[in-house]
């Protein structure tokens, strides 16, 4: 096991919204990125996510709730949901995905 400092992992990535994956616990991937204020065009996946911001704030759309997910906090978006990014959201976000 080794050690992952995730602000400096996401402070070094090439561009805002490419994320790195940190490692693979039990099949399940964690993501870091750095988000830059950007919206996102919305997605949706077969398998449900959580959305982990350690610093800056998240604005998302998630089916039809707008939520704001500040440093601290995290959401998990379900399987089959389509969301989106929306303007505004920056920071650190880790993702945990399946």
């Amino acid at each position: 096991m080794s050690l992952i400092d995730i602000r400096s992992t996401a402070a070094e990535l090439p561009d805002a919204w490419s994320s790195r994956l940190l490692g693979r616990v039990s099949g399940v991937g964690v993501k870091v990125l750095r988000m830059d204020g950007r919206a996102l065009e919305p997605e949706v996946h077969d398998a449900a996510e959580a959305l982990l911001v350690l610093e800056g704030a998240l604005r998302l759309t998630a089916g039809d709730v707008e939520v704001e997910v500040h440093a601290g906090e995290m959401y998990v978006v379900e399987a089959g949901v389509r969301h989106a990014v929306r303007s505004g959201s920056r920071g650190t976000l880790v993702i945990v995905e399946g």
